[in-house]
Formats: structure tokens, C-alpha cells, sequence
């Protein structure tokens, strides 16, 4: 059997190889660098595409503009139909904790103590207060704050375009109702805050007239402040009666206690110094006092006797410290060295040497009796201590005898003064703190002060329109982004080529612009329009995906019907052959067949009759049809059979597609849409590849997915896809493909300068191009002959 795999000793890639067999798909692009059929493109995860995001939004512009305008609109809508607020601020200092007045009249600060302000924050949002600011305004009888326009409304829209206010009444409330209306719109609308690391409260109030805002933020700081004075002032009041009533029954307490202490000390005779102890205790630390110094005064002379008893009186320290008896042993020591200097010259007989020691004998004899002086005083002085120290010990004797009876006497005497001294320490409390209250009741009025009174605001802080269209924008904004992704969820189809890449994961050979059906046979015939010169973009990309360059056999085909495959394959030959290569083109749609309107051929007899053996002979020459379009040649569907599946999987039709296949360059075949029906992925087998027409804005992208999915399950290697219909005079897709639009590429001479500068005809090739197609058709009806006979 003929292989259908073997084109002519050409290595053409099989399908079912071992690579195939071991899961592989085999190569069908050469610049994807081998990379198999069932591997999948690396998309770039670069996060959000600014890019793609501009093209939505000019893609969409004009339903993102309408949603704009309209929450524009609404956001002013809302803005008219709130009433407009003013606010105003007063700020006031509280001094914290009242400073105290002291004995000595010296001023001393306590700490800051935020219950303070905390309590005055309360005070300010109380009823009381603002029952206060009422009747200070008479806020009870103004209507208009006592009835305020509506803060959302739709009548505010009214009002703000004919003026009207709404008329009220207030002969229809009671004096404790409106009273009460006003009191509970103070609390409403009033609001303090204490200022963060500050004694400053701020006072802030809001309403419909700027003028009365102010007024009600100023009368609450003021109220707040004549509050707090009537309220310390009848304190004080009450506190200096009480203190005084106080300091009268401890006053007359302390003088019966100081009276009866006076009367029994008199008659017990107790003396007391003024101080906590008695005259007895008095003296008896006298004399302890006393009687320590003579013992250590004692104990110092005992030493200095024993040393003189031990014979060393002379290093005594008085004797020491005798400037006389050290000057006498100056001189004794003076004249010893004279001795002793003489000695050596005269004998100590000589009158001079007698003279020397008489003299030397004499100062020694008056050291002594000086030394026996002040040994002989230290012995009395030590015997003066001994006597002192006897004396003291008896009378502190006697004295604590007596001490010991006064104690006896001391217990009631103590009762009494501290009962003395408890009644005085009350008084002299009680007249401190009537001093505070007299002094502190006219500081405390000064610990709170108005900083800031409130000014009438300018304009109002609610509504703000700028910032109501602010919001809307957003919201609006964000309501288009919303309603741009669902439209794009639900837009299943491919609108541009990146899609295609994303999506089938399959490289986009060439776009061919939309064209209306009315004119897309005049853009076919004109070679300078954008369609050709999208087709002859397409022609060169498929030119370098077939193992040797041109691929050998090429299938046409798409997912759905009417998607522009017919058509593209009818112009791909074209295009072919007018680079001088002999083209075939196929009809192997043997469903609905159109490619012989296009060439202004009959169906009469084609490919269906060679594969079911229906043709003649004779007929054979006349099945491969010459066109008018240079080295074109096509064999047209033929009779329409009831099995095209099993036609086309026959192996005649592989033996008819070698055959074709060595008689000419290319070969096109034009198949039926994958999607129902088997034919295209039986086709796709025997080619040595396929190219997928995909329509934009037409064939949703599952249809194509699984389409694609059906030729990789065949193990068809499809070499790239085309978008066709493609709108590229939309503005959003313009930047990157007007050159469809603008004939950039569009040529404008029917001749071209060959590479040694000769301009020749794009159409010359040294043959007729009638004669050369005939030809060729002869010669492939012989090889079909002699292969179907041999079968």
C-alpha cells in the first residue's frame, strides 16, 4: 500500500512515529526552537498590563463616558437635595485641679487630673446646660430652629429653584414642648472634644443658619462658665458655715483640755521645760552627759599614770609638749657635742672639760624636776576625776529615784496633754480650712477661660460638592470597571490576536481585516489593497513553517462555518503561485463545496469521484482543472457522496495526496469546519499541516479550544492560526494594526526590480502560465492512473 508519509523521498514529519507513541508530539514551527505540539506557551505573569487596561478603556469609552456623566449627575442630584449645614467652633481652657492656699500663703500647683476635663466634657452635652442656652437665646420661640428644612430631601430641589420655605406654626406646640424641641436639637447638633496633650476643649456646633450657629457655640462656653461660678460659689458658702460652726466647738474643747492639764500639774507640783519631757528628765540626761565625760576623763589619766608609774614619765605627752624642758634638752644636747668635740684634744680632768659636765649635770637636774611637775599634776588631776566621777554616779542615783516618782505621777499628766494636743490640731486644721474656703472660692472662678469665641462660618461644610462629584466619579468609575469585566466574561469570542496566543496557545501567521461582502472580490483582485497585503503576510509566515520552507501540503480549515477558510485558501494560491511555485488547491469540502464559485468552475466532476472510482477515463484530464491565476491549478469537490468521512479516510485519498504532492510544490486543501464533523481532523493526518482560520468577534473561544483540542487528539501538527474579520479600523486596535488601514504596505506598482536592478513583471517567468498548469495537470492524472491500477 502506498505510504502516505513518504512525499517523494522528502522528509515529511509523521504523525505516528515513535516520538508520537511515546506521548510526544513532533515539531511543527521551526522558531518555537523545537518545543513540542503539546507544550504550552510561558505567559508572562507580569501582574496588571497597563497597556490592556488602555485599550479596554478606549474599547468601552463610549459606555465608560455615559456611566461617568451619569454618576456626575447624580452626584450633583445629591448634593441639591441635602440642605446646607454650617459649623462653627469655640475653644475653651480648663485649668485642671483648683490650686490650694497653704499656711504660709505659698501657691502650689497639683497635678493635672484629666477626670477634670472628662467631667467638664460631660457638663458640656448635659441638659442642664443646654436648657440653659435656650433661655439665654430664647430659642423656645424661633421657628426656624425649632423647625429646620429637611436634610435629604427631595423638596430641597424645589426650593433651591422657585425659593419656597415651608410655613410653621407655633401656636400648635405647648411652652415645655418647644422647650423640649429646642433642647434636644442643642444635644444633636452640639459636639466638644478635648484638644490631644492640651487643657483647650473645643465647642462645635452645626446648623442650617451660620448666624445662629455661632451664637449657640459662644452661649454654651458662657453658660458652661456662669454654671460652674454659681455652682462654686454656693459651695463655698456652704463649706465656710460649716468650717466656721467647726472651729467654734474645737475651740472651746481646747481651752477645757488645756485648763484641766494646767490644774493637775499645779497640784502634783509637775514642772515641765516647755518641751515633750520633764525637768527630772531633764536633768537626768544632764548628768548622764556629765558623768560620761568625767569617766572618760578618768580613763585618759589612768593611762597616763600607769605610764609614769612604768618609769617612761618623760615621754609623757604634756612633757612633749613643754616648750621649756624641750629647750633645756636642746641646750644639754648642744653641750654634750661640745663635750664630746673637746674630748678629743683635752682630757676630761682639764678645768674646761670639768666646767662643761657641771653645766651638762645642772640642765639635766632641771629636766627632771620639770618632769616630776607634770607627772606630779597628772596624778592629781586623775585623783580631781575619780572624786568628780563618785560625785555624779550618787547624784544621778538620787535623781532617778525621783524620776521614778514622777512617773507615777506623768500617766494622767500625759492623758491630759494629749487630749490638749489633739484639740489644738484640730483648730489649727479647721483654721487653715477656712482660710482655703475664703481664699480658693475666688481662684477657683478663674480656672476657666474662653480662648476662641466662634465666628460665623464663611460657607457651609455639608454638602461639598466638589467632593460629592469626587465620590460619584469614583463610584461611578467603578460601577463602568464592573460592568466592562462582566461584558468582557461574557464576550466569549476572539476579538484581537493576543487572545489567540493566550488562549489556543497557538502563534497568529497573519490578521486579515474586515471587509464588506459587497466589496471583498474587489479587494481579492486588487493586489494593492489590505486585504492582499494581508494574505501575502500570511503567505510569507507559512513559507517558513514546513521542514524544507514551503510546507508540501497545507490543510485550510476553522471551528465553525462561514470564517473565511474557503476564501483564504482560494487566495493563499494565489499568492503562491505568483512566486512561480505550482499550486493545487483542493476542494475537500464534500459537504457544501464554494471553492468552484470563486474560480467560475462547475462541480460537475472532482475529488469525490476519484475517490469512489466514478470518473472516466477520459475524464481524468479534465479534473484538474488550469485557472486563470499563474500556476494555480484546482480539482474541485466533485459530486457531493452520502460517506465523506470514509472517502476521505480511504487510502486513495492518501495515494491521491502523495501523488498531488510530488507533481506539484504545494498542495491546499480546503476542508469542511472541525467542529460535528470528523473530516477535517481526517484530513489533517495526511497533511503536513494545518492552518486554523479563526473569525474575530464571531467563534467563541470554547469552539475554537475545542476544535484545536480534536486535531492535537488526531496528532495533527497545525501550524498557526489567522485571525480573519478583523476590525482594525476601531480605534482601540488602530495603533497597532492601521497599517491595514492605511495602505502602508499596499504596493504601488505591478512591477518589482529584480537583484540585478532589472524591473521585470511580477508575472514573468519565462513560461505560460496556462501551458505550464496543463502540464502539470497531465502528469499528475498519469501518476494517479498508474498508482490506482497498481492498488
Amino acid at each position: 500500500m502506498l505510504n502516505s508519509n513518504n512525499h517523494g523521498g522528502r522528509p515529511v514529519p509523521t504523525h505516528m512515529d515513535g516520538a508520537h507513541a511515546s506521548g510526544e508530539i513532533a515539531p511543527y514551527a521551526p522558531w518555537y526552537g523545537g518545543a513540542g505540539y503539546g507544550q504550552t506557551f510561558e505567559e508572562d505573569e507580569g501582574g496588571i498590563d497597563p497597556l490592556a487596561l488602555l485599550l479596554y478603556v478606549v474599547k468601552y469609552r463610549w459606555l465608560i463616558a455615559v456611566l461617568v456623566a451619569i454618576g456626575l449627575v447624580a452626584g450633583a442630584v445629591v448634593t441639591w437635595m441635602q440642605t446646607p449645614l454650617y459649623k462653627t467652633t469655640a475653644q475653651m481652657e480648663i485649668s485642671g485641679a483648683s490650686p490650694k492656699v497653704f499656711q504660709d500663703l505659698e501657691v502650689i500647683s497639683e497635678a493635672e487630673d484629666y477626670r477634670t476635663y472628662y467631667t467638664a466634657l460631660e457638663k458640656l452635652k448635659s441638659r442642664s446646660l443646654a436648657q440653659r442656652v435656650v433661655f439665654e437665646l430664647g430659642l423656645a420661640d424661633n421657628v426656624k430652629f425649632l423647625f429646620p428644612a429637611p436634610q435629604f430631601a427631595i423638596s430641597n430641589l424645589f426650593a433651591r429653584a422657585f425659593g419656597y420655605e415651608a410655613e410653621n406654626s407655633l401656636d400648635d406646640f405647648p411652652p415645655e414642648q418647644r422647650e423640649k424641641m429646642a433642647i434636644g436639637r442643642i444635644q444633636k447638633n452640639l459636639s466638644v472634644i478635648l484638644i490631644k496633650n492640651t487643657s483647650l476643649i473645643g465647642i462645635t456646633f452645626s446648623d442650617q443658619n451660620p448666624q445662629l450657629a455661632a451664637e449657640i457655640a459662644n452661649e454654651v462656653a458662657a453658660s458652661f462658665i456662669d454654671q460652674r461660678i454659681d455652682q462654686t460659689s454656693e459651695t463655698s458658702d456652704l463649706a465656710r458655715q460649716f468650717v466656721e460652726e467647726q472651729v467654734v466647738q474645737v475651740k472651746d474643747k481646747l481651752q477645757a483640755s488645756e485648763q484641766a492639764l494646767v490644774a493637775y500639774a499645779k497640784s502634783e507640783g509637775i514642772t515641765v521645760t516647755g518641751s515633750e519631757i520633764s525637768l527630772i528628765a531633764s536633768n537626768i540626761e544632764e548628768i548622764n552627759n556629765a558623768l560620761s565625760a568625767a569617766i572618760q576623763e578618768r580613763l585618759d589619766y589612768s593611762r597616763l599614770v600607769q605610764q609614769i608609774e612604768a618609769g617612761r614619765g618623760a615621754s609623757l605627752p604634756q612633757v612633749l609638749d613643754s616648750s621649756g624642758i624641750q629647750a633645756l634638752k636642746q641646750r644639754v644636747a648642744e653641750l654634750r657635742a661640745t663635750y664630746q668635740q673637746k674630748r678629743a684634744i683635752l682630757k676630761p680632768d682639764f678645768p674646761e672639760m670639768k666646767a662643761l659636765s657641771r653645766e651638762i649635770a645642772g640642765l639635766e637636774k632641771e629636766i627632771g624636776e620639770a618632769v616630776e611637775v607634770v607627772t606630779s599634776s597628772i596624778l592629781l588631776r586623775r585623783d580631781e576625776s575619780i572624786a568628780k566621777e563618785a560625785d555624779l554616779e550618787a547624784k544621778l542615783n538620787e535623781l532617778e529615784n525621783e524620776q521614778s516618782i514622777f512617773q507615777d505621777k506623768n500617766i494622767q499628766y500625759t492623758i491630759l496633754k494629749r487630749e490638749v494636743d489633739s484639740n489644738r490640731s484640730q483648730y489649727e486644721t479647721l483654721i487653715g480650712k477656712l482660710n482655703e474656703v475664703g481664699v480658693g472660692s475666688n481662684v477657683r472662678r478663674e480656672n476657666t477661660t474662653i480662648v476662641d469665641a466662634a465666628v460665623v462660618p464663611d460657607g457651609p461644610y455639608s454638602p461639598r460638592l466638589k467632593i460629592n462629584l469626587a465620590i460619584a466619579l469614583a463610584l461611578s468609575m467603578a460601577f463602568a470597571a464592573a460592568v466592562v469585566y462582566l461584558l468582557e466574561l461574557l464576550n466569549n469570542t476572539f476579538s484581537n490576536p493576543d487572545q489567540i496566543e493566550s488562549d489556543l496557545k497557538l502563534p497568529v501567521l497573519g490578521i486579515l481585516p474586515l471587509v464588506d461582502d459587497a466589496k471583498i472580490t474587489e479587494q481579492l483582485s486588487d493586489q494593492k489593497s489590505a486585504l492582499s497585503e494581508a494574505y501575502r503576510s500570511l503567505r510569507t509566515s507559512l513559507q517558513f513553517t514546513g521542514t524544507d520552507g514551503n510546507p508540501r501540503s497545507l490543510l485550510v480549515t476553522s471551528s465553525e462555518p462561514a470564517e473565511g477558510k474557503s476564501t483564504t485558501s482560494f487566495k493563499l494560491g494565489q499568492d503562491f503561485g505568483s512566486l512561480g511555485l505550482r499550486v493545487l488547491i483542493v476542494d475537500a469540502d464534500l459537504r457544501k463545496p464554494n471553492l468552484h464559485l470563486q474560480f467560475g468552475t462547475d462541480n460537475a466532476i472532482g475529488l469525490s469521484n476519484l475517490l469512489t472510482n466514478t470518473a472516466r477515463r477520459e475524464d481524468l484530464q479534465e479534473i484538474f482543472r488550469p485557472t486563470r491565476y499563474a500556476n494555480v491549478t484546482f480539482l474541485s469537490a466533485g459530486t457531493i457522496p452520502p460517506n465523506p468521512p470514509d472517502l476521505l479516510s480511504s487510502p486513495k485519498m492518501a495515494m491521491l495526496l502523495q501523488a498531488c504532492t510530488d507533481q506539484f510544490d504545494i498542495v491546499i486543501l480546503d476542508s469542511p469546519p472541525i467542529m460535528g464533523l470528523s473530516d477535517s481532523p481526517i484530513l489533517a493526518r495526511m497533511v503536513e499541516g494545518t492552518l486554523l482560520v479563526v473569525s474575530a468577534n464571531q467563534v467563541t473561544r470554547k469552539s475554537s479550544q475545542a476544535a484545536l483540542k480534536r486535531l492535537k487528539t488526531i496528532g495533527g501538527q497545525v501550524f498557526g492560526a489567522t485571525l480573519s474579520k478583523f476590525s482594525a479600523n476601531k480605534f482601540e486596535y488602530a495603533y497597532a494594526y492601521r497599517y491595514m488601514s492605511e495602505g502602508y504596505y499596499t504596493l504601488k506598482d505591478e512591477s518589482v526590480n529584480s537583484a540585478d536592478g532589472v524591473q521585470v513583471n511580477r508575472n514573468a517567468n519565462g513560461n505560460n502560465p496556462v501551458e505550464k498548469a496543463r502540464a502539470g495537470m497531465r502528469r499528475a492524472g498519469d501518476v494517479l492512473r498508474s498508482r490506482l491500477n497498481g492498488a
